[in-house]
């Protein structure tokens, strides 16, 4: 038996209500998450100009996920000794040098080491800047999450684009285009977030990421979101490469991929609260994923056909929007740990599964044919698919209920209480 505390529909306030900090930290989220999708363009064009295989380019998107996964487990740490405002600063900083590294450089090895500095800079931003955000939203985690996956879905959204507008004239000119945008996101957050004074910050233990993986809600959502990135990054990465695409120019590439991130913006602000309030969010994941990975697997089968890819491309935004924002607010509320603590460690995880994705679709393809990394990133979503279902025994919580005394001594019983 659970007792339901909660509904998903009981936070009325506006999502447009919100105080200027908030609006503030989510317009350098837009121009963060630019650069996830703003290389998509532009990778054949690298791949010409310098001489590098689609295995070496994809290498951009691994250096850039990896660093960025492994630096959150220590995001938490840095922010709750520097104050959310430095943290935030030191991250876009980097960007903007590390950005600028990489139009400057002349060699794909270049690159790949200066988009894993993108990487570290990323990390500090993108952890601090969702924890920040759930902290000063006003209605609630949900509202928060929305405005989060909101600016993700329009940064994504604008990437492809300009990487294509600028990626035209060179493959340098995105590069140059998100470091000059993200001096304007640092002097938003220099003007407009105020100066911490007189806080007094609970600091957080370099180890607490790692450990928050003993928790078994965190653990389940963590790993389906590895294999559920896997996924992602195969259509965000790979796609460029297929065969139908073969014959795309940078400015092709970019209203492809601008179409699908205004997809994900329009699913994870206006569809993903419609299906929360209907249905538990365990449900809501695992039938979205169940879509999207059958998206994929028609990907991988029209293959050579551009409008089928390019439908997939945007089906699969669809689907993308939900997912993000359903998984991203079940992290925020499975567990009582520290918002930072939790969106550190799911972070680290998920990411690590994006790292993976791009290279091993690429050396998949190189050993078989276009159609099988496709196929891959369909059966890695399934496996998410199945680990919610299988773990909603720990996700109680996220679908609006909490453990009777009774519940709590069965699963002692059962040995599933960590």
């Amino acid at each position: 038996m659970t007792a339901d505390v909660s509904t998903h529909g009981s936070e009325t306030a506006s999502i447009l209500k919100q105080p200027r900090t908030v609006w503030a930290i989510a317009f350098a989220c837009v121009i963060a998450f630019m650069g996830i999708g703003l290389v998509d363009p532009i990778l054949k064009g690298i791949a010409s100009e310098l001489h590098a295989s689609p295995t070496q380019t994809e290498l951009l998107f691994t250096s850039y996920l990896a660093i960025t996964g492994l630096m959150m487990l220590i995001t938490s740490f840095v922010s709750s000794r520097l104050g959310a405002r430095l943290t935030l600063l030191i991250g876009l900083a980097l960007i903007v040098i590390f950005a600028l590294l990489a139009a400057l450089s002349g060699s794909v090895e270049a690159i790949i080491g200066f988009r894993a500095g993108w990487g570290l800079g990323n990390a500090l931003f993108i952890s601090t800047a969702l924890a920040t955000i759930v902290g000063a939203a006003s209605g609630g985690t949900n509202q928060a999450v929305i405005v989060y996956e909101a600016a993700l879905g329009l940064g994504i959204a604008v990437g492809p684009l300009l990487g294509g507008l600028l990626g035209s004239i060179s493959w340098r000119g995105p590069f140059f285009g998100v470091s000059g945008l993200m001096v304007v996101a640092f002097i938003a957050i220099l003007i407009l977030l105020p100066r911490e004074k007189g806080v007094v910050r609970e600091k957080t233990r370099l180890s607490a990421p790692l450990r928050a993986l003993g928790n078994r809600p965190l653990l389940v959502l963590a790993l389906s979101a590895f294999f559920y990135n896997f996924g992602f990054f195969v259509l965000l990465a790979y796609t460029p490469f297929a065969p139908g695409l073969t014959g795309f120019n940078p400015l092709g590439l970019g209203l492809t991929f601008f179409g699908w991130g205004i997809a994900v913006a329009v699913t994870s602000v206006w569809v993903a609260p419609v299906l929360t309030a209907r249905l538990p969010r365990s449900i809501v994941l695992a039938i979205v994923m169940g879509v999207l990975a059958l998206d994929l697997i028609v990907a991988g089968v029209f293959v050579t056909t551009t409008a089928a890819l390019i439908a997939c491309v945007v089906v699969g935004g669809l689907m993308l929007g939900v997912i993000n924002t359903v998984l991203t607010e079940s992290t925020m509320e499975a567990t009582d740990l520290p918002r930072s603590v939790a969106s550190s460690t799911y972070s680290f995880v998920r990411f690590m599964g994006g790292a993976v994705a791009p290279p091993a679709a690429a050396a998949i393809a190189a050993a078989t044919n276009g159609s099988v990394p496709f196929f891959v990133g369909g059966v890695s979503v399934l496996v998410a698919t199945t680990l919610i279902l299988t773990g909603r025994r720990q996700l109680r919580r996220i679908d609006g209920k909490v453990e009777t005394p009774k519940d709590e001594a069965e699963d002692i019983g059962l040995g599933e209480v960590t």
